[in-house]
């Protein structure tokens, strides 16, 4: 009897250690050979979000090697990279709906060809890879970097209010594509319906029209509004005589710029003083 208990006891710090083992097991966490980055970028009106994983050389060769030239890549490691457009745009000058994509490539020594793909499940089974379910493809050249980079790298450049590059950078090698969007029509619908009807942000207004040489004389009368509702906002003023300025009236553009002058003085901010003492400067 007293063997049999033992035996019981036995057998229960068996599986005590047996099930505290997977619980280590299962809590243990180590580095991702090829870490997942996300990546945001505001652009136009909207995002871009990119998705991939970066493997790294670890003193391989990479394209040509292990990259091999003229095959479908998945474009980084794990699972598809994938990339979000907030709105619609233009991808090498070729219009792709707002949505997620994949983006898969065949790296060649002088050139890639990427591909923007719509099945996300696939992956990296490139076998299955099917050109039915491509949404865009297009060539882009290579270009060589004298600094070596040591992990697969993503990320949105050269950004403009309606434009940016998508670069891709591993070891001594870069590709990037032009991305573009057309964001006027659709600011100039908001301003309509914002500030004709709802009589609102005049400031906002008149800084595109100024920043984009639409009607000039509108955008004073907003302006000016805009300076009843914030009488203590110079930065307001100074768009006004900026504006003024653009106008060519170059009088009432220094008497504005006077006026920020002694409003930016008594807040002590130097940075709009000397905004308002170049402009003065240039109208004379």
């Amino acid at each position: 009897m007293l063997l049999n208990k033992m035996k019981s006891i036995a057998a229960a710090l068996m599986l005590t250690a047996a099930l505290s083992t997977s619980v280590i097991a299962q809590q243990l966490k180590v580095p991702a050979a090829s870490p997942a980055q996300t990546i945001k970028q505001s652009f136009g009106l909207s995002e871009i979000t990119i998705d991939y994983s970066r493997p790294s050389a670890k003193n391989r060769v990479v394209f040509g090697d292990v990259v091999p030239f003229g095959k479908v890549w998945r474009t980084g490691a794990n699972s598809a990279t994938k990339i979000t457009f907030g709105d619609d745009v233009k991808v090498e000058g070729t219009e792709v709906k707002a949505g997620t994509y994949a983006i898969y490539s065949i790296p060649n020594k002088e050139s890639w060809e990427i591909m923007l793909y719509k099945d996300l499940t696939l992956g990296g089974n490139v076998a299955d890879y099917k050109m039915e379910n491509e949404v865009l493809r297009f060539k882009v050249k290579t270009m060589a970097m004298s600094n070596k980079v040591e992990t697969f790298t993503m990320g949105v450049a050269d950004i403009t209010a309606t434009s940016a590059n998508i670069e891709l950078m591993w070891e001594n090698t870069k590709v990037m594509f032009a991305v573009m969007t057309e964001i006027d029509s659709k600011i100039m619908k908001n301003i309509e319906s914002s500030v004709v009807k709802d009589n609102r942000p005049y400031y906002q207004a008149a800084s595109y029209y100024y920043d984009n040489n639409k009607d000039l004389k509108t955008a004073l009368d907003w302006v000016n509004k805009a300076m009843v509702a914030n009488p203590k906002a110079y930065w307001v003023v100074m768009l006004k005589a900026k504006i003024q300025l653009k106008l060519n009236d170059k009088k009432g553009a220094i008497e504005t710029a006077n006026l920020v002058i002694k409003m930016a003085t008594e807040d002590k901010d130097d940075s709009y003083v000397k905004q308002a003492e170049k402009l003065i400067a240039s109208a004379k």
